[in-house]
């Protein structure tokens, strides 16, 4: 199986490619192609990283190509991390309208590139922000089961690694979900929570006293409160000290988000996070996992069939994605994820994109 990723030089995408060959999902005959934008400085670094990355693994490592032009990629699995991201630094404002303007285009020129040469059959896994806009992007041109978002897995493995600190746990003991869209307006699925080795009475007392009374409905002004008592932390050290004192689901969205603030990155997490969606594609078999997905109707929202991007628990297997694997929520869950699927598509609209 061969595997390209877009905007290879970039932070993200050097983990990417550093974890696939450590983890052994690629082996010495499979191909990895290293994407880079011509005319620019990735354009030069992707050959620079090609040999750096066969410096470091040549003993197992896969066939390593180069590609500069959006035509020339090919691949099973495409990985796209290409275009703007997120600013980092404390007081760095974050402007998705800004952000989505500059990167519809590089996601509009890729994925023009793959309807027109490629072979029909590519999984595209979506990292690049805003994670929703490029899904859609992607699965209009493509085919909506072939495209899948990464941030709503990436918030999952927060959301069960912050269950599984407070309970002094590894985080592979702890299963659950979050839906909603990538970030600040995730939806963590409590109800989908499970913890391996317990009975449904043992975990249904853990999750209540994990949760106590609160529900969806107040999450999103938590989360705001939050931020702004961190922001009055003397210093960086402190702040992650008094994210500690917040339930799990608002740890889920606040320490990446301080990681941010810090002046470092979330690459190791985000290329973990990828790398899990990959390796599941080149598995050959059906596993639930969480992504963005470009949804016909196959769940209900509201109480009508919805239309639109959002992240939620998908089967995906070789070809993309399957079926949506989401059972009944808590009233608070679905009202909370109607809500952020609303919200959803009226950024993609005023994108230029969003429900048709």
């Amino acid at each position: 199986m061969d595997v390209a990723i877009v905007g290879a030089t970039g932070d993200v995408g050097r983990a990417i490619c550093g974890q696939l060959i450590e983890r052994g999902e690629l082996g010495p005959t499979s191909r990895l192609q290293l994407v880079g934008r011509p005319g620019g400085s990735s354009g030069d670094a992707v050959h620079g990283l090609r040999v750096d990355l066969i410096d470091a693994h040549d003993e197992h490592a896969p066939h390593i190509d180069v590609a500069t032009r959006p035509e020339d990629v090919v691949a099973d699995v495409i990985v796209m991390t290409a275009g703007r991201t997120l600013p980092t630094g404390t007081g760095q404002p974050i402007d998705r309208d800004k952000l989505a303007e500059d990167n519809r285009r590089v996601f509009e020129q890729y994925a023009d590139a793959l309807a027109a040469h490629g072979s029909g059959h590519e999984v595209v896994i979506v990292v690049s922000n805003p994670v929703e806009l490029a899904v859609e992007v992607f699965a209009r041109r493509l085919g909506r089961h072939r495209v899948i978002g990464m941030g709503a897995w990436l918030d999952t493995l927060r959301f069960r690694r912050e269950i599984a600190n407070t309970l002094g746990i590894r985080r592979h003991r702890v299963g659950g979900f979050v839906a909603g869209q990538h970030g600040d307006r995730m939806v963590p699925l409590w109800s989908t929570v499970r913890l391996r080795g317990l009975d449904p009475d043992e975990r249904a007392e853990i999750v209540d006293r994990l949760r106590g009374d609160r529900t969806l409905a107040s999450f999103a002004s938590e989360v705001r409160a939050a931020k702004e008592r961190i922001s009055e932390a003397p210093d960086i050290s402190a702040a992650f000290a008094a994210v500690d004192a917040y339930p799990p689901d608002v740890q889920a969205v606040i320490r990446p988000y301080l990681t941010h603030q810090s002046g470092a990155k979330t690459a190791h997490g985000t290329a973990n996070a990828t790398v899990d969606l990959v390796r599941t594609v080149l598995d050959g078999r059906d596993i639930v996992v969480a992504g963005q997905v470009l949804l016909d109707g196959e769940i209900e929202l509201g109480g009508n069939p919805w239309h639109g991007v959002i992240g939620v628990p998908v089967a995906v297997g070789p070809d993309g994605w399957s079926q949506v694997m989401l059972d009944d929520l808590a009233p608070d869950e679905s009202r909370a994820l109607w809500e952020v699927a609303q919200s959803i598509n009226e950024s993609l609209v005023a994108w230029g994109g969003g429900a048709r």
